[in-house]
């Protein structure tokens, strides 16, 4: 399947802005699932200056500076992807859960340790409270292989959080969800991760997209689809498998990762540091559409 995605976003200062800088995860990724054919970012203001690199997870990153006075700044990045369909035969895999959190740990290979790396807390996932890992522990019977107790673990989120889009901001902390059990999918995806680390486990946090279905005999409603987050979580010789909480489901063609990280704070979409500006309101969207050859 071939998708065409275009993702906005538009700020307005209250006061002007004399300078800004800003970093930027909007390109997505090429991986086994899918390839990015083609990426642009427009920028209004034009920018003074820009430069593209890899972090340190690989994802392209954008930076842009503006030096010239603004009460308005426009991002939009229009990419094209071709998306195959996953293996869903991997919950087949017989790999037990200890064997691969005891392999992660003590293994030296190059795999081994870049997947320990997620295994351990950051920004905003801490593996330490106790409701994760007692959450999490039901999923994880002696000996039951990885993926069917993480897909286990998935199906118990999906139906114990309630997606609620008034519940939490992007800066809402994981305590307040541990608490309230509501969140959006950037909610859902932390609080899998941290239930994953609290078993020992490697996860990591996926932004992207998802290209919902349109009611049967309907239009497909322009704008509908968001920005959306979902998690991997590492199997040795097979490498990361996603799974999305939200939804309750691996993900598929629909699914278009653009980058991941740690959590939330390693793959914001934009982020900055601003001279002056006041106040601001941002607007985001982003419209996920089949791309025809024609």
């Amino acid at each position: 399947m071939k998708l065409r995605v275009v993702h906005k976003t538009a700020y307005r200062y209250s006061a002007p802005v004399a300078s800004s800088h800003h970093e930027a995860h909007l390109a997505p990724r090429d991986g086994r699932s899918q390839v990015c054919l083609a990426h642009v970012v427009r920028i209004t203001p034009t920018p003074n200056a820009t430069r593209e690199r890899r972090d340190y997870f690989d994802n392209r990153t954008l930076y842009f500076g503006i030096h010239e006075s603004h009460r308005t700044m426009e991002v939009v990045a229009e990419s094209d992807i071709l998306v195959r369909e996953r293996e869903h035969s991997l919950l087949l895999d017989r790999t037990s859960w200890e064997s691969v959190r005891d392999l992660v740990a003590y293994d030296r290979q190059p795999d081994s340790l870049a997947a320990y790396a997620f295994a351990f807390d950051s920004p905003c996932v801490s593996s330490s409270h106790d409701e994760l890992r007692e959450f999490a522990r039901p999923s994880f019977e002696r000996g039951r292989p990885l993926l069917e107790a993480v897909a286990d673990l998935t199906h118990r989120i999906f139906l114990d959080l309630v997606y609620d889009t008034t519940a939490t901001e992007t800066s809402t902390p994981l305590t307040d969800v541990i608490r309230q059990r509501r969140g959006v999918c950037q909610d859902f995806a932390h609080f899998q991760i941290g239930c994953l680390r609290a078993m020992g486990l490697p996860a990591r946090y996926v932004s992207g997209y998802l290209s919902t279905t349109p009611p049967a005999n309907g239009p497909r409603l322009v704008g509908c689809d968001a920005s959306h987050a979902w998690v991997s979580t590492y199997l040795p010789s097979v490498g990361w498998v996603d799974f999305d909480p939200v939804n309750d489901l691996m993900p598929e063609e629909r699914h278009v990762t653009v980058a991941y990280g740690r959590d939330y704070s390693d793959v914001t979409p934009i982020r900055g540091v601003l001279v002056g500006g006041g106040r601001h309101i941002v607007h985001v969207s982003v419209d996920v559409a089949p791309l025809t050859d024609d």
